[in-house]
């Protein structure tokens, strides 16, 4: 469950006008499209249902879990070897810029706009180690006594739709299949949140590496308008 106050919270930080700077990465979708690996509406869903089961997306919502945990223990030593590991946990240079910038621009406006004193210490302890995103964003939700669920859930919803985003424009595809495909990923999402809640750290792993290799293509792309 969540209140009227923690909804309200987490759309603000979960919509696309949130100035993080999603709307300038791709995650390798850019190049995915190049390639011909993405080429409609099906082979969209079909990347991304992959990516959330067995990539970073699928990463990142464990890693929001136990985020989320160790500030509500208010463990700062468990919280910041686990920020360590998300910063590390991507596989070529831009992911990890994707992820570590978003975090940083989230952690500063979320202070700005919406100030705890959770958020105020974690800032001061990470400086110049970084933050992932769904670092972030745990911390963020903990400090306000949001429920991890729906956090889990919204984190997966603006990945997914951040990247249709991308792909509407690069394929392109109509607004109406960007929302096809967004309706088609939320079985998946929901089972994946039930998932999250009772993965095992010590087995956490990816299986993505064709994301991967179009990721490090895109480093190095003619012409493209993402930076990943």
């Amino acid at each position: 469950m969540i209140d009227q106050a923690g909804l309200y919270r987490l759309l603000a930080w979960l919509s696309p006008a949130y100035p993080i700077g999603a709307f300038s990465y791709s995650h390798g979708v850019e190049y995915a499209i190049e390639a011909g690996l993405i080429r409609d509406r099906i082979t969209l869903i079909a990347w991304l249902q992959h990516l959330l089961a067995h990539g970073a997306a699928w990463v990142d919502a464990v890693l929001l879990r136990e985020a989320h945990a160790a500030a509500m223990a208010e463990d700062a030593d468990a919280l910041d070897t686990l920020a360590d590991l998300a910063i590390a946990w991507r596989g070529t240079a831009e992911t990890a810029l994707e992820s570590s910038q978003q975090g940083g621009s989230f952690l500063t406006i979320t202070r700005a706009a919406w100030p705890h004193p959770w958020l105020e210490d974690f800032a001061a302890r990470r400086q110049d180690r970084g933050v992932a995103l769904p670092v972030a964003l745990g911390v963020a939700g903990a400090a306000y006594g949001i429920s991890i669920a729906p956090l889990i859930g919204g984190y997966l919803h603006a990945f997914a739709a951040n990247l249709i985003s991308a792909a509407v424009r690069i394929v392109p595809l109509g607004q109406t299949d960007g929302q096809k495909a967004l309706a088609a990923l939320a079985p998946l999402v929901d089972a994946l949140v039930l998932r999250a809640l009772e993965q095992d750290m010590a087995r956490l792993a990816t299986a993505a590496p064709m994301v991967d290799w179009c990721s490090m293509r895109h480093e190095t792309q003619y012409t493209r308008l993402f930076r990943s």
